[in-house]
């Protein structure tokens, strides 16, 4: 199993994209959340400078943000900072959306708008849309403005198994995050290759799991503050969707949705509230403050997080590994460079 970083997007981060590759990490993500962190390809800009191994990563844009032609050349210009080391992630912009007050897109304007992405990036022309106005459109650039003979990796953020089908379609990998289900993965990687071999595509793609880890010590807590601390950041985020999508609340188990409600009463809003995005997201995957560690209940760390000893951890990726995951990118929060150093030493 390959492991790699994921950071929110902020000045500084350069110095621990260095420290992931001197640890021996495949990849290094930053999120793109417009509303709620700083600008990801100023961020992998930077590190891809003070880097020259490791894989960077945009986990995830989506069509909501940017036109086809700005992420291409964004993506395209990373790609002349880091040739051949360019990961762009594309999804419906579940979270990118919601900090705006509006929903995701659709999966066909996600698979087209990747496609595109990818036919751009690739030196290749695509259709360009305004409306009802539609032109081709490919980059005019003379000399050595972006870099289209290398490749970019394309993968599609996969839930269930109609965007897996895009994946295929599209001959790109997945990234999930927080799918920790290896019956879940088995199912996106079925319907993926099913829909690879109908469309002639290779099945041999990369899988990426965004997920939180904790090394217990022998008799610590498995819900202690120090848990907590390292992967509440997801299970609020778990908590926040449930808040956005009432059919997945519905399903949540009493103590979850107990969770929610005291979620709402300290974000001061309500689930029905049109302007609650400006509370919600608070803090949207920083580190988790002490008022909110209520919120972590003892299922969302047995869902939501790697938690165990050294062996039950290593038992834990084995299984995931099994079921189709690739590679396991953590996101550190408490003590980034220490927790990076932690999981270095766990992975081979």
């Amino acid at each position: 199993m390959r492991a790699g970083i994921v950071m929110t997007a902020r000045p500084g981060l350069e110095h621990l994209a260095a420290r992931a590759e001197e640890l021996g990490f495949s990849s290094f993500w930053v999120y793109d959340t417009p509303m709620v962190h700083g600008d990801p390809f100023v961020s992998l800009a930077l590190c891809a400078k003070s880097t020259s191994r490791i894989k960077l990563g945009i986990g995830v844009t989506s069509p909501a943000l940017r036109s086809a032609p700005a992420a291409a050349a964004a993506l395209s210009s990373l790609n002349a900072l880091a040739p051949d080391r360019i990961i762009c992630g594309v999804g419906t912009g579940n979270t990118a959306r919601r900090t705006l007050g509006m929903r995701p897109t659709k999966t066909v304007e996600l698979e087209s708008f990747t496609a595109a992405l990818q036919d751009l990036t690739a030196g290749g022309e695509t259709d360009y849309r305004e409306g009802t106005r539609t032109s081709r459109v490919r980059f005019l650039h003379v000399g050595g403005y972006v870099n289209t003979e290398d490749p970019v990796e394309f993968v599609v953020a996969a839930f269930g198994p109609k965007v897996a089908a895009v994946a295929g379609r599209l001959g790109t990998g997945m990234i999930s995050f927080a799918l920790h289900a290896p019956a879940a993965w088995s199912a996106l990687g079925q319907a993926r290759r099913a829909a690879a071999q109908a469309a002639g595509n290779s099945e041999k793609t990369h899988t990426y799991l965004i997920s939180s880890l904790y090394v217990l010590a022998d008799g610590e807590d498995r819900y202690g503050d120090a848990v907590k601390d390292a992967m509440g950041h997801i299970a609020v985020s778990a908590l926040i969707l449930a808040v956005e999508n009432p059919a997945f609340r519905a399903a949540l188990p009493q103590e979850e949705s107990a969770a929610v409600d005291r979620l709402l009463h300290l974000r001061g809003t309500t689930a029905t509230d049109p302007n609650r995005h400006h509370t919600l997201y608070h803090n949207y995957l920083g580190r988790l403050s002490a008022e909110d560690r209520d919120l972590v209940v003892p299922s969302l760390v047995d869902k939501f997080g790697l938690i165990g000893t050294r062996d039950e951890i290593r038992q834990q990726i084995n299984t995931l590994e099994k079921s189709g995951v690739n590679e396991l990118v953590i996101q550190p929060v408490a003590d980034p460079e220490a927790e990076m150093a932690e999981l270095a030493r766990l992975l081979p």
